[in-house]
């Protein structure tokens, strides 16, 4: 296979690991989502450490944290991660996953909104049109429903704020994680020593101990697509992971899908579509302005 096509493979694994997890967490709904975010957050730095030691990185951890800066930025990042997958994980548990696949079909706008107000980005009039369609849908399905879906704006903005925050890191993925999961382990230790279930049976033990791997495998292989593939291709590629949450949602976990649903998500669907577009075009537009570039530095050599 070429680069671009193994890229494509690893990005549709790793969204697709993504997308499936609601199955894995929904055999962890008898523990309180805070404790199942401990054990997640604990048995990830043990499999992220054996990772880093395994490529002898490990002391590079300490130079990750090394200045208050940095551990601010770090604590920063651990937090919205932190409140991200509380929210997936309570979504799971109390029956709200198709709101969930709403969250991370929304992430990629609210992200768009971010890079204008916070970074300065211009938007485009696609771009604009997607984000307003987006949150026309929001607002139906909040009145409609009587409450807005909380669960899936905050699932929205906590990973698009983490994902600004992660602009402000160089770092690697596998190593910016680990110190993220690292920050996190003594309020995840704390919490289980104080209000842990005791005697778990071995069956959940496994499970909690396999959701290590369940949030390191699919990170690993987004990297690794990320460097082989263009940019929209990533976007358009990461639409995998909701829509296997929402069918999920509606054909496994049986969850309600209202009219409200039904008037909203086709909106919410058709931005996405603008979205894309509109990528699209950047980026063939920044190749072409790229390839120009090159020729005219070849011509005047």
């Amino acid at each position: 296979m070429s680069e671009a096509v193994k890229g494509i493979v690893a990005l549709v694994v790793a969204a697709t690991v993504w997308g499936l997890s609601s199955l894995y967490y929904a055999q962890l709904r008898h523990l309180p989502p805070l404790e199942v975010l401990c054990y997640r957050s604990l048995w990830s730095l043990l499999f992220f450490g054996v990772i880093l030691t395994w490529q002898g990185r490990l002391g590079q951890l300490r130079g990750a944290l090394g200045t208050p800066r940095k551990f601010g930025v770090i604590f920063l990042a651990a937090s919205l991660i932190g409140a991200n997958w509380f929210g997936f994980i309570f979504a799971i548990k109390f029956g709200y996953a198709v709101e969930a696949s709403m969250g991370y079909y929304i992430f990629p706008l609210f992200v768009v909104m971010l890079g204008r107000f916070v970074l300065g980005e211009s938007l485009s009039n696609w771009q604009w049109g997607a984000v307003a369609l987006a949150a026309f849908a929001v607002l139906i399905l909040a009145v409609g429903l009587g409450v807005p879906p909380w669960i899936a704006l905050g699932l929205a903005f906590t990973f698009g704020g983490y994902g600004l925050v992660k602009k402000q890191l160089d770092l690697g993925p596998v190593l910016s994680v680990t110190a993220e999961v690292l920050t996190l382990a003594p309020f995840a230790l704390t919490y289980l020593f104080l209000f842990g279930t005791p005697d778990k049976d071995w069956g959940t033990q496994i499970l909690l101990a396999l959701s290590g791997p369940l949030t390191a495998s699919p990170l690993i292989f987004f990297a690794y697509g990320t460097r082989r593939v263009r940019l929209s291709t990533v976007g358009i590629l990461q639409y995998v992971n909701p829509t296997l949450q929402f069918v999920v949602a509606t054909t496994v976990f049986l969850e309600p899908f209202t009219i409200w649903h039904g008037i909203a998500f086709p909106m919410i669907w058709v931005a996405l579509v603008l979205y894309s577009v509109a990528a699209i075009r950047q980026d063939r537009a920044s190749r072409r302005a790229v390839s120009s570039a090159a020729v005219s530095s070849t011509t005047v050599t």
